[in-house]
């Protein structure tokens, strides 16, 4: 019997495109599906799926998603080489140096790697943050509940713009050839953010991090974290190629809705 774990949306969020529907109806004919089918809710079960991940010798689609990580991002590099440097030179002059700024994330196996972006911020960016919300309430339940602000006092104007067009997230082209990433995928998420995921964290760490994924072209910052929980658990559990070819042609229409990137 199958166990419905299609990411479901409440009142505010958006739903998942049709075909994305019937690749899980698709799914749940496969002979495979039961193996991929632990219930959202508590039960017996959750020790089993926290572990998921955990012991794997190799994340969700082995060595033929690593091939096509490699051919995509290594193009990549080389068709937005010119963009990249120019964006570093803008950085230097409107903010100075670093050009990059480095964080520490969670990969596969809760492995920890250091997770390049473009700097968007100011150099006192946490002062101002703790600043912030001490002096707005609402704001400081936003960042609680989605760890998102619709008007972050750290980012500077060409900051903006690069989240705006994604484009401050190039850098992780490296990360994707380092084997650190890869090309679609969850969010790559801090240490204490994967808490979030309480039982289910080990489907996040079953695979890589991604450049995109299904809940950046589902909605990203228009969704609560409890549905981008959803998304990666559905993505780590219905993984194929032509999932990621789904995404990828989601993507582009995605960063040219700039409501939808933060």
């Amino acid at each position: 019997m199958r166990v419905d774990y299609l990411p479901t949306k409440t009142s505010d969020e958006p739903a998942l495109s049709p075909m994305l529907q019937q690749a899980d109806l698709a799914w749940a004919s496969h002979p495979a599906s039961a193996d991929y089918a632990p219930r959202y809710d508590a039960g017996p079960n959750h020790a089993k799926q926290e572990q998921r991940g955990a012991g794997s010798k190799a994340p969700v689609g082995g060595a033929l998603k690593r091939c096509c990580d490699v051919a995509i991002a290594g193009t990549a590099l080389l068709v937005m080489a010119p963009m990249m440097i120019a964006i570093a030179l803008l950085i230097v002059v409107t903010m100075g140096r670093p050009i990059l700024f480095s964080q520490k994330r969670l990969g596969f196996g809760r492995r920890a790697f250091s997770c390049l972006k473009f700097r968007t911020m100011v150099p006192d960016a946490q002062e101002r943050l703790v600043k912030y919300l001490s002096q707005d309430p609402q704001a400081a339940k936003t960042w609680e509940e989605t760890q998102k602000l619709q008007n972050d006092p750290r980012i500077t104007w060409l900051g903006h713009v690069l989240r705006k067009t994604s484009l401050d997230e190039l850098p992780q082209l490296i990360n994707v050839m380092r084997g650190e990433m890869s090309c679609i995928g969850p969010r790559p998420v801090l240490a204490e953010e994967l808490e979030r995921y309480g039982p289910y964290s080990g489907d996040y760490a079953a695979a890589k991090p991604g450049l995109t994924g299904m809940w950046q072209v589902s909605g990203r910052s228009r969704t609560s974290y409890a549905y981008r929980v959803k998304c990666d658990r559905y993505y780590v559990r219905r993984w194929s190629l032509a999932l990621d070819l789904i995404i990828i042609l989601r993507t582009l229409p995605a960063l040219l809705r700039f409501e939808d990137t933060a």
